[in-house]
């Protein structure tokens, strides 16, 4: 979990390299009307991110029916959606990929070809609720490579 340009795709597909674990990126499960409005630099509201995050947590839900692990690269940005997320998946572990603004606005404004702007950002650093120590996440810092980041998490993992 994290904010846009945190690395939750590129730590996402570098995790599922190292565990053969499959891994779905939840921004590819957004609705079209979502995209559109994230693109013409419009906040999404929780009444559009509901049934998104509901879709997220199918797929949650259906790797843990099937008995099988995964990994899911999304926002979650509040702890309520994160509540709903574990409500799919009891043993649910939440990495959370934390970066300054500063850091994050300069790794967003050198992104090409996404659908979220960078003007966005603030607006996801506003409604960022940092996980709680009840949740359990693993909190890693982005300011290192890809690689170093997920051996932190497998190391965390105890993979």
């Amino acid at each position: 979990m994290g904010v846009s340009g945190s690395g939750k795709s590129t730590i996402g597909r570098l995790l599922a390299r190292h565990t053969g674990w499959p891994f779905e990126d939840a921004d590819l499960l957004h609705p079209s009307a979502n995209v559109a409005k994230m693109h013409a630099g419009i906040p999404l509201t929780d009444e559009d991110r509901w049934p998104w995050l509901r879709q997220v947590a199918d797929w949650i839900a259906q790797r843990h029916a099937d008995g099988g692990p995964g990994i899911m690269g999304c926002s979650a940005l509040k702890r309520s959606y994160r509540d709903l997320l574990r409500t799919a998946d009891p043993y649910l572990r939440i990495v959370y990929l934390r970066g300054s603004a500063k850091l994050l606005h300069q790794r967003i404004s050198q992104r090409h070809g996404h659908f979220f702007p960078p003007a966005l950002l603030d607006a996801q650093l506003n409604d960022l609720q940092e996980p709680e120590p009840d949740e359990h996440p693993i909190i890693v810092p982005i300011g290192q490579s890809p690689e170093r980041t997920t051996q932190a998490i497998l190391t965390e993992l105890g993979r």
